[in-house]
């Protein structure tokens, strides 16, 4: 068991991560050179001989996962892998099930299925007969095309057949089911030689014609069953007891085997280390992963490939039953150095022990999956991914670059702030003095876009009603700096990082309005790079998108010396509102752009708007509140326009409404009457459940705030989703935790002006 394990691995440099499994045996001296050198990597030349229309070669992050004992067998497990999380997810579940004694596995006889179809039969229940009859005749004949792979103890075993109407034509198809062991070897080929074959003896004895000969990539008959074991108390953690997680996994599993939406999902999981190891091994995992989704959907609907559950000790218990038929012999294997590493590393007897071993690797990644999803979420296991985009950004160099994010991840604060802060401690611990680089600039380097709320108002302010919108503390902030060719953009904290692509109808929807910026201030053709400092979340009806096009045209103007106006500012971001949601009242370019709390009317004429500054009585003490449903303005906008224009009577009415609660709101605000002001909200928020523009989660946000305290809540922004408002006074704290007891995200801003 000590050989698979090895403390701190990752830890290590590359370099000693590579002497470590050197040194543990589970690499010769050769191959520990190859690696050292890199000389283990696909060259083009020999990538050219593998495929066609060769141009390069595409490299991909090699990892192992350590801890694993399969049937009481110790393993290091390559993985091939681009994602982050997953070998450190598999290596953590392996740790863990050796308090049982790891994984117990057992598998078929690898067989693969070569199918035979034969048409224009007379009598197609006869010929399924004869062939029946003379099965061991076609067996025999296959068996002369390998007399070697008879000899190691392969071959054909068995024949079946069935019957299937067309539906095209609603001629019954004959299909032979030729059953053969491949042994060691992954088979394709050989089956299909074996298929070809007996074609024509098959003809023959049905009278038909034979048309397809080929192997079936569901590969039913080489299972692999996979069996762990986890004690309840070894569960506990990230606050919460070993019965509330093996509870929860069982729950999550229940909701797999019933909702064909979750099982894709939760068997992807699966398969993201079960694919992981056919990569680093050489075989097919296109194939692996067919099999394995066709398995799953083999009762009529699609359902988890797992079952999880408690024992009669209350320990978790998961299984795992799985297609698996893999290769550790043959051509493709042998071309890539690489794999054959990557073979000798793991010292696996037969294709079907290396099958047992991926079926556990399988079961120990649904299990880390799982766990991560019912105690901190899914989105905490890729932290590290965030983490290190962010060390990046912060100009982390490479001797401290893994010390950067470890310490980043254990602080919380994913921000780029941090991680400069974080790696200038560790340069005066190191004793490096060097300047860091690409670090996020000073505040006064900064161009910024002003975040906002809408207080009362939304969805009437785009049919020339008023609104009123207060500024919050999170803002875009934006830098630009030269670049040598090509607009790059940066926006590290949303994982953005993407070239302007030089063709209109080929970029992204949140390329166009940089693009329409860069076109209107003619400057589409300056190399450049614009990073974006988001604190401002995405599609929550804070005016993201408002604010991202305010604080790249003033960065633009900062960078360039244009010397834009406000206004100017203002009339640029407003066009861009339209790019990005069609028929935008204005309100959050022009709240983006002045930062200050407002009276807002929309021009009916197509220009940004009317503002009234306006002055608080008080500092306002607001919650701020995320329903976890994302919401599209835009969506929300065609959707009232399509409903009023049914109905444009009833629905002027509420918009009338909307706006007196407004105007009344201003008086309100300005006065620092919170209990009216509430009031209003309240009454607001019932027109625009009328409108259809909320949802049930931010009807559960709302009644939860006003049962402890909010004076008014309502949704703020498009709807559909997004962020709700609730105005607090004194009680902001405690609705803050009502909220998370539910199970939601919020925060406290008090907005001063």
């Amino acid at each position: 068991m000590e050989q698979s394990r090895i403390p701190s691995f990752y830890r290590l440099s590359l370099q000693d991560r590579v002497r470590a499994v050197h040194e543990r045996g589970l690499l010769s001296k050769e191959d520990y050179r190859l690696l050292c050198s890199g000389e283990h990597l696909l060259d083009p030349s020999t990538a050219d001989k593998m495929i066609e229309n060769v141009v390069g070669v595409l490299g991909m992050p090699m990892g192992i996962g350590l801890n694993f004992v399969v049937n009481g067998k110790p393993y290091v497990v390559p993985m091939a892998v681009e994602e982050p999380s997953i070998v450190a997810a598999i290596s953590s579940a392996a740790k863990l099930s050796l308090h049982t004694g790891g994984f117990q596995v057992e598998s078929t006889e690898p067989l693969l299925i070569g199918q035979i179809q034969v048409v224009d039969i007379t009598h197609a229940s006869k010929a399924k007969a004869t062939i029946l009859q003379r099965s061991e005749e076609i067996i025999n004949l296959a068996n002369s095309l390998h007399p070697k792979m008879v000899a190691r103890g392969g071959g054909a075993k068995g024949l079946e057949v069935h019957l299937h109407r067309a539906p095209s034509t609603g001629v019954t198809m004959l299909v032979v089911h030729l059953l053969v062991n491949t042994c060691d070897a992954m088979g394709a080929n050989l089956v299909n030689t074996m298929c070809e074959g007996v074609a024509s003896l098959v003809e023959s004895i049905t009278g038909g014609k034979v048309f397809l000969r080929i192997l079936s990539n569901l590969t039913d008959r080489a299972l692999v069953k996979a069996k762990v074991t986890y004690p309840t108390d070894q569960l506990a953690g990230k606050g919460f007891d070993g019965d509330q997680v093996r509870d929860g996994i069982i729950l999550a599993n229940d909701l797999a085997s019933v909702d064909p939406y979750r099982a894709a999902t939760h068997n992807k999981g699966i398969m993201n280390g079960v694919d992981a190891v056919a990569l680093a091994t050489g075989n097919d995992w296109r194939a692996i992963e067919a099999a394995a989704h066709a398995y799953a959907a083999r009762s009529g609907q699609y359902s988890s490939l797992t079952r999880w559950y408690k024992d009669q000790d209350g320990n978790l218990v998961g299984e795992l039953e799985i297609p698996m038929k893999v290769g550790t012999v043959g051509g493709p294997l042998q071309s890539n150095k690489s794999v054959m590493i990557n073979h000798r590393m793991l010292k696996v007897g037969s294709a079907r022990e290396l099958a047992e071993l991926m079926g556990a690797v399988g079961l120990a990644q649904n299990f880390s999956a799982l766990r991560a999803l019912v105690t901190s979420g899914i989105q905490q296991g890729h932290m590290t991914l965030h983490a290190r985009s962010v060390a990046m950004a912060a100009g982390a160099p490479a001797n401290l670059f893994d010390t950067v994010v470890d310490r980043l991840i254990e602080s919380g604060e994913i921000k780029i702030w941090k991680a400069r802060d974080i790696l200038e401690d560790v340069r005066k611990q190191s004793g490096d003095a060097s300047p860091v680089a690409e670090a996020i600039p000073e505040a006064e380097e900064l161009a910024v876009g002003h975040g906002k709320v809408i207080l009362l108002g939304e969805h009437a302010v785009v049919y020339g009603s008023h609104a009123m919108a207060v500024p919050v503390p999170l803002a875009i902030q934006a830098k630009i700096t030269q670049s040598d060719a090509g607009i790059d953009i940066m926006i590290p904290r949303w994982g953005a990082q993407q070239r302007l692509h030089p063709r209109a109808d080929q970029r992204h929807s949140f390329e166009k309005p940089i693009a329409l910026i860069l076109e209107q201030l003619e400057l589409i053709n300056q190399p450049m790079k614009i990073e974006i400092f988001p604190s401002v979340p995405r599609a929550v009806g804070l005016g993201s998108s408002a604010a991202v096009a305010v604080a790249i045209i003033r960065a633009l103007d900062k960078h360039y010396q244009l010397d834009l106006s406000d206004d100017e500012v203002n009339a640029l971001a407003f066009e861009c509102e339209k790019v990005a949601h069609g028929s935008p009242s204005g309100v959050d370019n022009t709240m983006a752009t002045y930062g200050h709390p407002m009276l807002f009317r929309k021009d009916l004429k197509g220009k940004p708007g009317l503002m009234e500054k306006l002055t608080l009585g008080a500092p306002l003490p607001l919650v701020i509140g995320y329903s976890g449903v994302e919401s599209l303005t835009a969506k929300m906008v065609a959707r009232v326009a399509a409903a009023r224009k049914k109905n444009p009577a009833i629905y002027q009415q509420m918009f009338n409404g909307i706006d007196a609660l407004t105007l009344q709101g201003r008086d309100a605000l300005q006065s620092g009457d919170w209990q009216q002001l509430g009031e209003l909200m309240n009454v607001c928020q019932g027109l625009l459940n009328a409108l259809q523009v909320s949802c049930w989660e931010i009807e559960e946000m709302i009644q939860i705030a006003r049962q402890n305290g909010a004076l008014g809540a309502k949704v703020t922004g498009g709807g559909g989703g997004g962020a709700f408002i609730a105005l607090c006074p004194d009680n902001q704290q405690t609705v803050i935790e009502a909220l998370n007891d539910a199970g939601y995200q919020a925060m406290e801003v008090t907005v001063n002006g």
